[in-house]
């Protein structure tokens, strides 16, 4: 039998994001004297998508002397040194191994910004391979994001794979179209409707970890 695959998001599943990006707001316009509004919207602009683009966009709005690459740079390294993991999360990561688990994290957004939060959190060094949509044009809910993210594992998609997240559409429903079984970190706004409920709903991803553990207490894995 093959190992089983655990997926998770990276933000605000595995670190957070919100939290994160709203110190980061406030110490960026003062650093640049922008007013209180500014920064609600400097905060909006980089919540909805953080690439090097919206720097550009940032550093036209606001007339600032300093250059796309600067900025993008300088938030990739500010961001790192804010961002944080729950208590527990890192353990949790090498408990699953121990128990078997091929890990992984699957996450849209730009490689340098996500793959420098994955090195400053530690989580790169507890996972068995990570995908970022950039890497490969690749974005979730699109099947082929899991796909290279389970090849990243050494494995693929198939029977006893999950997918971890927060986000309805890009992880429950995207790891649901790829085959996964799902757990939503539904920590904040309900559960839409008229989506298909995920496969169980916990507030942060140490209880996402310690299900997954319950799981595969009731299996033997072996190593393909």
């Amino acid at each position: 039998m093959q190992p089983p695959l655990a997926l998770f998001d990276l933000d605000n599943t595995l670190v957070d994001r919100r939290g994160t990006l709203a110190i980061w707001a406030a110490e960026f316009t003062a650093l640049h004297g922008l007013e209180d509004e500014d920064q609600a919207n400097v905060l909006a602009m980089v919540t909805e998508r953080a690439y090097p683009s919206t720097f550009d966009a940032i550093r036209a709005r606001y007339r600032l002397p300093v250059s796309t690459a600067k900025l993008w740079h300088t938030y990739c390294t500010d961001i790192a040194a804010l961002v944080s993991c729950q208590a527990g999360v890192l353990d949790g990561l090498d408990e699953l191994r121990a128990a078997g688990w091929r890990v992984g994290v699957a996450t849209n957004g730009a490689a340098d910004i996500q793959r420098a939060k994955l090195r400053a959190t530690g989580i790169s060094e507890r996972v068995d391979g990570v995908f970022v949509s950039e890497e490969a044009d690749a974005r979730k809910p699109q099947i082929r994001h899991f796909a290279l993210a389970a090849a990243r594992c050494g494995t693929v998609l198939g029977d006893g794979g999950w997918m971890v997240g927060d986000n309805p559409v890009n992880d429950i429903g995207g790891g649901r179209s790829a085959g996964l079984r799902t757990i939503w970190i539904g920590d904040g706004p309900s559960w839409p409707p008229d989506d298909p409920e995920p496969d169980h709903v916990v507030p942060h991803a140490r209880a996402a970890i310690d299900l997954l553990l319950l799981h595969s207490a009731d299996h033997t894995w072996t190593a393909a």
